[in-house]
């Protein structure tokens, strides 16, 4: 019979459709065995569920679904939608995606449909509702996720074309108005450059990259082709919701990846779920994936599922390293300790067919319950003895980063800097999200927590605001934020903040623009330094140590903002790389270079934090990532060990340490890859 559900939920994505019939009700066992109580299914199974064209076959996941009940393990379902059946690209080619050349891509492998095809939404919305209308009263059924990792393909095809003009004339005129609205996006666009000015709608084209198209129009076909996702994920979540109330909706997002605007993604669903495979180069401090969890965690504010998570070495063509004896178990409490409330590992068995025949599961392909599955049993167990102190707790904190998709799509569209002016491989350089990395790791290696949020959040309920790389400024933003700052908040900028609106034409202004009193500086020249080139950086004012300045270089003029950093060079000997301005109640701190030692982030997030009167609970050692989560009274302190040497560390004594039962004595040993989970309070 299947039994209650668990605060923490932790399994594998399973498929029983790869596997022979004989081997499901052992494959349960083993899963009860090992403690997990949920599986992810049919994500890509359309085709077994509709073998042709409104003829549905179910009865081979009832009897799936049944088995596992028997053994106290519920069910999330994919609607199957990431891969058309072959029947769908034979009968309707029009739902095969058109590349940027003209030809339709060749079905034969995942996400190759077009979202604009009407073909396509419709028989989505069908084998959606049939699902939901067969498996709604399923009693181990809890919950259902959309699609499978949403974020293309681009289809260029007629039908996109003019959706795309439809979704213009809606954003800056009226489809029912004549072809003058045509001057609102005109002036948005700067079209007066080149002579590309409109005349009317249809002459618009799609931009087939954004090497040297009008930056104007290709972020508005980025902000289309997320639109188009989110309008084909609401589809089937109407569905979900009309059919299956009492179930919960979510997604497999993909952590740090940015072609669609994950804000919007996560708004119809009750929680969002990403997908963490941060086990491929060789072991290291896991900063991206800490990173990315706070990232979903602020797609809604609240806690995150991990849908698939590593399981063993990852591969398709080729494979990758194997995760390290109690790897498995540490990448799991990293996410725990960063607000994950379900775990799932991607995938119960190693698949002996298809393209993804080198991605390890918990099982490899002989099909024997070793190593690994014994340490995914080990985290089950332990995840039981910590649920009753991990209900109803989250992520609590002072400090937040902005982290904004459109201004990540506008540095794609012009990297601003990069290795070299007329490289072409500078194009596409990260340089928004290696920004983010230099003050998240800094803030991680202070054991501070951290909000990942949108432009739009409510900053007041924070302390500190980082704002990097805000590349993307509509004056409303800027005059928000100098407020937040004026009120007593403090905000720290850099490099190319501020330098365009919405639209992406630059603001007719001596950067920071309207940010210019809040940090009580101006920046009438700025340069991209060269892949050889460097600075020296001093810092000054009770800011110690020597620095090199990289990539990108601002000269940047104090007016009453007090100088932290200075720039050695001859010909910027009056200008400042890090500046301090009190304005209001608050700090504004800008840091005009990008400087390649760790050691000056840490040295700005002291500062920062001293200001703020904010300190960790534990400072910890080098290799240590700490994490508190919190709620209901209660106060629960994560110490994970991202090194292969034991760590020894103080911590508050006279505690419970929740995994082994034992009181902390103020001294701790964290073996290799080793945690600890501290009831403070």
């Amino acid at each position: 019979m299947y039994m209650a559900q668990h605060p923490l939920r932790i399994g594998v994505d399973y498929y029983p459709e790869h596997r022979s019939h004989d081997l499901w009700e052992r494959d349960a066992q083993l899963m009860q065995q090992a403690g997990f109580n949920v599986v992810r299914m049919a994500e890509f199974a359309w085709v077994n569920m509709e073998p042709e064209e409104g003829r549905y076959d179910f009865a081979w996941l009832d009897d799936s679904l049944q088995i596992l009940a028997n053994h106290g393990i519920s069910a999330i379902l994919g609607t199957p939608t990431a891969v058309m059946p072959a029947w769908v690209a034979r009968k309707y080619p029009e739902t095969l995606a058109t590349m940027s050349t003209g030809h339709r891509v060749r079905w034969g492998v995942r996400k190759n449909n077009c979202f604009t095809s009407g073909a396509y939404r419709l028989l989505s919305e069908r084998i959606t509702r049939a699902m939901a209308d067969h498996f709604a009263s399923t009693p181990n059924l809890i919950g259902w996720q959309t699609d499978n990792e949403f974020g293309g393909p681009v289809c260029f095809c007629d039908t996109c074309r003019a959706e795309f003009q439809d979704w213009l004339r809606t954003r800056y005129g009226s489809a029912s108005l004549a072809d003058s609205t045509l001057d609102q996006l005109n002036g948005a666009w700067g079209t007066f450059f080149w002579g590309q000015r409109y005349n009317t709608w249809g002459e618009i084209q799609l931009p087939e990259d954004f090497s040297g198209h009008n930056p104007s129009l290709c972020l508005d076909w980025q902000r289309f082709n997320s639109w188009l996702n989110v309008r084909f994920q609401a589809d089937q979540v109407h569905i979900l919701r009309a059919t299956c109330p009492g179930h919960f909706v979510t997604h497999n997002f993909m952590g740090l990846f940015s072609e669609l605007n994950y804000y919007d993604l996560a708004r119809d669903l009750d929680f969002v779920s990403w997908d963490n495979y941060p086990v491929g180069d060789a072991p290291s401090f896991k900063y991206d994936a800490a990173t990315a969890a706070d990232v979903m965690r602020g797609l809604k504010g609240k806690n995150f599922w991990i849908m698939e998570q590593t399981a063993g070495a990852p591969g398709w063509g080729q494979f990758g390293r194997n995760p390290r004896p109690d790897e498995i178990r540490q990448v799991a409490y990293q996410q725990l300790a960063h607000g994950a409330d379900g775990q799932i590992w991607f995938r119960w068995d190693t698949c002996t067919a298809g393209r993804e025949q080198y991605w390890h599961g918990l099982l490899g392909h002989d099909n024997k319950p070793l190593r690994r599955y014994h340490e995914a049993a080990q985290v089950a167990a332990e995840y039981r003895k910590l649920e009753p102190a991990l209900a109803n707790t989250t992520i609590k904190t002072d400090v937040a980063i902005i982290y904004d998709y459109e201004s990540i799509w506008a540095f794609k569209i012009q990297p601003a800097y990069g290795s070299s002016l007329w490289d072409p491989s500078a194009r596409g350089v990260n340089n928004y999200h290696n920004a983010i990395r230099r003050y998240h790791r800094a803030l991680l290696r202070a054991g501070m927590n951290v909000d990942m949020i949108a432009p739009s959040n409510d900053l007041s309920k924070y302390k500190v605001v980082f704002a990097p790389h805000l590349y993307l400024m509509p004056d409303d933003l800027a005059v928000k934020l100098s407020e937040y700052v004026r009120n007593g908040g403090i905000l720290v900028c850099d490099g190319r903040t501020g330098v365009k609106d919405a639209t992406s034409l630059m603001h007719p202004r001596t950067l920071p623009g309207l940010l210019s009193d809040a940090l009580g500086i101006s920046i009438e020249e700025y340069e991209g330094l060269a892949s050889d080139m460097s600075y020296g950086v001093t810092g000054t004012n009770g800011f110690t140590g020597a620095y090199t300045a990289i990539q990108y270089a601002d000269w940047v003029t104090a007016h009453g903002a007090e100088v932290l950093a200075q720039i050695e060079e001859w010909h910027l000997e009056n200008f400042a790389a890090l500046t301090r301005n009190r304005y209001g109640s608050g700090y504004g701190y800008y840091a005009g270079v990008n400087v390649k030692e760790d050691a000056f982030y840490d040295a700005l997030v002291k500062d920062v934090m001293r200001n703020a009167g904010i300190s960790p609970v534990i400072a910890p050692p080098p290799g240590v990532e700490a994490s508190i989560r919190e709620g209901a009274g209660r106060q629960v302190l994560f110490l994970i060990n991202h090194t292969e040497q034991p760590v020894t560390m103080r911590v508050p004594e006279g505690k419970s340490e929740l995994i082994t039962g034992t009181p902390t004595t103020g001294t701790l040993t964290l073996d290799r890859y080793g945690v600890a989970v501290i009831l403070l309070k």
